[in-house]
């Protein structure tokens, strides 16, 4: 017996334990964007007993990045006079009022692809004459990077290279998600990236207060199956816990990692798409490195939410409805014509549903 097979007996049999069936649905949210699309393509969804349902969560990073955020992008693009922006390649394609980075591009703008912060700050120390901007979205993963390039930056003097931040902290989302009285959360599939840097501990105090499984998995098939099963498993015997079922991550996390975070950004209320404001979510640039933060160097549009017309990708990423269910799903919201963010992001829910599960209309 494979060990694949072995973890669903024992998922079945924990599931049958819990009185689980059509009667009794269960739903498991996954707060990662990887184990979003894994689970697509991997079948895994289908494989589930019936009752027992993956939904997806504000686990994308782009995906959950406010509209507005997106229009201020834009506009400092759109400063192509003076301003380079350096982002990840996802946040290219995402629609705002006045077009995407794609379009700005396309009329002139220099809006340069990176895969790390880094590379950002080269860009800067290379062409002294631009201001470059580097676009901080993520969660506490992507965040030491971009800590670490603003205190290089300050280390080198570049006085021409700044970060505009809307790094997001997964634990206030999570608490605010279990607030929520529209959906309901069994329990977490907490993701193993962000883990190896918070620690499995962080989600003891969530499931203190609120009494669900959190479990953290890696990314092969087998993982994600065996973090459900563990979830499942606490459910019937009733004893919720934060367990770790990827090895990579410690009960304590990366302190390294924390530090450099702490050193540089303090966290903030942020805005979620979907969720609205939700209280230090966020990751803003200290007072201390005021020079290298974008929002206190540039004049920008205000912060004005908004939900692009017809997309439901911020009901699909706090769980409300799944990507199918939108009605523009598959119709105007395709992957070469992408309507919101959840389409556009390699790890969205909609792009991952679309090729995985969608059989057309």
């Amino acid at each position: 017996m494979s060990a694949t097979s072995a973890i669903r007996d024992r998922l079945l049999a924990a599931w049958a334990r819990l009185g689980g069936g059509p009667e009794r649905a269960c739903q498991i949210m996954e707060v990662c964007g990887t184990h979003t699309v894994a689970a697509s393509r991997s079948g895994l969804r289908d494989l589930l007993p019936e009752g027992l349902r993956l939904i997806s969560g504000p686990g994308c990073p782009v995906c959950v990045t406010d509209q507005s955020y997106i229009d201020r992008a834009v506009h400092l693009a759109r400063r192509r006079a003076e301003v380079t922006v350096a982002t990840y390649g996802d946040m290219v394609r995402v629609p705002g009022r006045d077009g995407s980075l794609e379009e700005a591009r396309a009329a002139g703008a220099d809006v340069r692809t990176v895969y790390a912060a880094a590379e950002a700050v080269a860009l800067a120390r290379r062409r002294p004459d631009r201001h470059v901007v580097f676009l901080g979205i993520g969660f506490e993963t992507t965040a030491p990077g971009a800590a670490m390039a603003i205190e290089q930056a300050r280390e080198e003097r570049l006085t021409n290279f700044s970060v505009l931040s809307s790094h997001k902290r997964l634990l206030p989302v999570m608490r605010a998600l279990l607030a929520e009285d529209d959906v309901r959360i069994d329990g977490f599939l907490c993701p193993g990236h962000v883990s190896v840097i918070i620690g499995s501990a962080a989600f003891q105090p969530i499931v203190a207060r609120h009494r669900v499984p959190c479990v953290v998995a890696g990314f092969e098939d087998e993982q994600i199956l065996l973090g459900v099963e563990r979830i499942v498993r606490q459910l019937a015997d009733g004893a919720p816990a934060a367990e770790n079922v990827y090895p990579p991550v410690r009960p304590e996390g990366n302190p390294i990692a924390r530090e450099v975070i702490e050193r540089v950004f303090v966290p903030a209320d942020d805005r979620w798409r979907g969720l609205g404001d939700i209280p230090d979510s966020g990751l803003a640039v200290r007072e201390t490195f005021a020079d290298f933060d974008t929002a206190r160097r540039f004049d920008l549009p205000p912060e004005e939410s908004y939900e692009l017309p017809g997309c439901r990708c911020g009901d699909v990423i706090a769980g409300r409805l799944l990507p199918t269910d939108c009605p523009l799903f598959g119709r105007r919201c395709t992957p070469g014509s992408p309507v919101g963010p959840c389409m556009v992001s390699s790890e969205g829910s909609c792009a991952a549903y679309y090729r995985y599960h969608y059989r057309g209309r």
